[in-house]
Formats: structure tokens, sequence, C-alpha cells
């Protein structure tokens, strides 16, 4: 999954000052399938190249987020590397909505690893209230150095890597206060990811 991301951020970041700009300005202009919304221009003005790319993949996932940035990058007239990212992304314009299609199944049914390690990269990606997942796990799983130490990073994205880089140390008790925190917090987001299991 963090190959796709990797590429998004390649692709931008091959990008001259005002290529970039200019992607920024195309992205609020460009036509979006149905049920995704755009990327507020305030934030998006200041972004540079690694902030766009996570906003990008929290607020399209991964698939769509790499159909999106190639689509831009054709609309600008940058074939070749909107050609490039579709290849390295196996994303094409035909890519997506068999996803969103895909039967439901209930997670806590599926056998195997954890929902949380199950969707370790999604939920990395997309979780947007990590404040809020913290306070439902601070004195039940975190201690307070490890509340204050994920807390200060500086994206949603790096706040969750923290978070799971203590989660070797967890139980089975751990991972279910994590998942709860999760459907409180991010309903839609647990709903989406439990599809896919």
């Amino acid at each position: 999954m963090g190959c796709t991301r990797d590429a998004i951020l390649e692709a931008l970041e091959n990008l001259t000052a005002d290529e970039f700009k200019k992607f920024k300005l195309k992205l609020l202009s460009v036509p979006l399938r149905d049920g995704y919304g755009r990327i507020p221009r305030g934030p998006l003005q200041s972004m540079d190249a690694v902030d766009l790319t996570d906003k990008l993949v929290s607020f399209y996932r991964e698939a769509y987020s790499a159909e999106l940035t190639a689509q831009v990058l054709q609309d600008m007239g940058m074939r070749e590397a909107a050609e490039w990212l579709q290849n390295i992304t196996g994303k094409g314009s035909a890519a997506g909505p068999a996803e969103i299609t895909a039967p439901t199944q209930k997670a806590a049914v599926s056998s195997g690893p954890h929902f949380v390690d199950r969707h370790r990269a999604d939920l990395i990606a997309r979780v947007t209230d990590v404040d809020g997942v913290l306070d439902a796990l601070y004195g039940k799983v975190l201690a307070e150095e490890q509340y204050q130490a994920v807390r200060v990073e500086a994206t949603n994205p790096l706040k969750m890597r923290k978070l799971y880089s203590f989660a070797p140390a967890w139980d089975l008790t751990c991972k279910d206060l994590l998942l709860e925190a999760l459907k409180n917090t991010q309903p839609y987001l647990v709903a989406d990811l439990e599809k896919k299991s």
C-alpha cells in the first residue's frame, strides 16, 4: 500500500515550483467521482509535496488519489508523468469502483490478524481524528508519556505511525480498545474497511 503513496509523492516532488502551483490550482477544478469532496482551498495553498500527498491519500484513499493525481498531471499536459504514475501504481482510470462495491463482511467474524493489524496502512493514511482516538486510549492503553509522544507529531499519519510503534506490546484487549475508539470517532472509515475484510 505504501508504494502508491511513495509514487504520488515522487510525482509531486518532480514538479517545478510553478508546475506544483498549477497542480494545486487544477486540483480545485478537476471533475471528481461521485461521493468525493474537494480539499479546501485555504489549507491546500500552503501545502508542500509531503503534506499534499498525505492529504490526497487521506481524502481520496490510495487507489483514487493515484488516479486523480494522474488525471491532474494529464490535464496539465504532463502525459509522461501521468503514465509513469499509472504504471507504477497500476491505477488507470478504470480502477476503483470495484473496491467500493465489495461485499460487506464483519471484521470481528473473520479469523487471522486483528482488524487494527490487517488495516494498519489504511488506518495510518486515513484516520483524521487521532486526538479523539488518543483521548479514548489514554490511561487504558497509553501511559502519559506515550500519549504525549503521539500528540507532538506534526500530521495525522505521523501520529498514527507513532501510535502503532507501541502496538507490539499490546495484547488483544488493547487492540480491541483501539478498534472501539476508531468505531466511536471514525465510524464511516471503520465501516469502509470492514467491507474490504
